[in-house]
């Protein structure tokens, strides 16, 4: 039984980079180029058109991110197609962004044809194996997101169990307000401020309130100790 023709699309903005990525393709016997755009509206209208196995998608097009809006429109209609990003970039934001969209692969312009044509074969067949660096990036995102998502409901859990006075203590301390400026505007002792302010570390398990500021910076979550 014959194999199947691998039908690519390949989305870059570069005329002569296009050209070449398509003209290596098309070599191979068991590959062929079904499309070919030089934008990330250009691809996604083809992918609706036509159907494909795998794209090869420029990320910087029209736009700095044009190829990572594309890929994220077309995988929502055609989650099946696989995605190989091929591009100059290799900034963390740009690769954790670029595989957030449900892409297989993340290629750096300018390796070698046999490369290329290897991780075409591999994402078509679901045995991509991304290379180090991309993998470490990807694997230090999830772990970033998995401890902010372990943050967060720790958080939501000790902010439950604040007392309406432990509440207020809060949105002094978010205020910027020391020890003894908040004893004046409750009207209490210093010493009783430093027992409740002892309590709040325990819920929030932190050894200074600077920790407790900084971790609702850090989620975003301020609006909650609003008056």
């Amino acid at each position: 039984m014959a194999q199947s023709m691998i039908r690519v699309m390949v989305a870059e903005d570069v005329e002569l980079l296009l050209e070449d990525f398509c003209d290596i393709v098309d070599q191979e016997l068991d590959m062929e180029v079904v499309g070919a755009a030089s934008s990330g509206q250009q691809i996604c209208a083809l992918a609706q058109e036509k159907d494909c196995d795998v794209i090869l998608m420029d990320v910087e097009m029209e736009t700095m991110t044009a190829g990572i809006l594309a890929a994220e429109n077309i995988l929502a209609e055609k989650p099946n197609i696989k995605i190989i990003f091929l591009t100059a970039h290799e900034t963390d934001s740009i690769i954790t962004s670029a595989m957030g969209t449900g892409a297989v692969d993340y290629v750096v312009k300018g390796c070698d044809d046999a490369v290329l044509l290897d991780h075409i074969r591999r994402a078509y067949t679901d045995t991509t194996v991304l290379e180090a660096h991309i993998r470490q990036t990807v694997m230090r995102e999830y772990t970033r997101l998995h401890q902010s998502e372990r943050s967060l409901i720790f958080f939501f859990n000790s902010v439950a169990r604040l007392t309406p006075v432990e509440r207020e203590l809060v949105r002094l301390l978010l205020e910027g307000k020391k020890t003894a400026e908040i004893a004046r505007i409750r009207c209490v002792e210093m010493v009783t401020v430093k027992t409740q302010i002892k309590g709040l570390l325990n819920k929030f398990d932190c050894s200074r309130t600077k920790e407790i500021v900084q971790m609702i910076h850090r989620l975003g979550l301020e609006h909650l100790f609003l008056p």
